[in-house]
């Protein structure tokens, strides 16, 4: 699953919701659970799914409707290329990043996995943390998509994650009383990402 999969999949629950109903969004999670055995919040995690099953109550007509929803969500800045920047304009997911780089330590651990997937062990150890704490805000960069699993080490016949940061480049625009990010994704989460692999068709 990719992180950026994850920071969109409540905004568009939301959208969704509302642009089609809350009985129509029903009869898709039923169908979702019926063919796939995953919620309407898993559906959207692997984007692929949900759009199987929106294309099976639309027809071609799902394609317009997905459009609208990504709309909601970001726009593509740039035309398909490994340097791809998208505009993301939903409140829930902009206030999710500018929370996470307004706190220091989440912005050290960010910061710490720029470049590189490390385990936990080093980024508390690179970031300075107390264990607890420390293990505590990298589990809600997890939890809020904004680091995603990128590979492992075995260490004592075990199976350690590697954790990386979901953008490469990140910028705040702020136009009136508007808000936007500009984000440029990680080639990883460029290749895994669900929702841009169906976004760019």
């Amino acid at each position: 699953m990719a992180g950026l999969d994850h920071l969109f999949a409540k905004a568009l629950k939301d959208v969704i919701v509302d642009t089609l109903g809350a009985k129509t969004v029903q009869k898709i999670e039923d169908r979702l659970f019926e063919k796939y055995g995953i919620s309407l919040s898993q559906g959207l995690e692997e984007f692929e799914k949900f759009d199987l099953v929106l294309h099976e109550f639309f027809g071609k007509g799902a394609d317009g409707i997905e459009k609208k929803f990504f709309e909601h969500i970001f726009q593509t800045k740039t035309k398909k290329s490994k340097d791809s920047w998208y505009t993301l304009s939903d409140s829930n997911i902009t206030s999710t990043i500018l929370q996470s780089y307004g706190d220091l330590e989440k912005k050290k651990i960010l910061e710490s996995v720029s470049e590189s997937p490390k385990i936990i062990a080093e980024i508390l150890k690179e970031c300075d943390l107390p264990r607890t704490s420390g293990y505590r805000k990298i589990n809600n960069l997890i939890e809020d998509g904004l680091l995603t699993q990128s590979g492992h080490i075995i260490s004592d016949n075990k199976k350690i994650n590697k954790y990386v940061r979901i953008f490469k480049n990140l910028k705040i625009n702020i136009d009136k009383n508007q808000m936007t990010i500009d984000v440029q994704l990680s080639e990883l989460e460029q290749n895994q990402s669900s929702i841009i692999k169906v976004a760019q068709g």
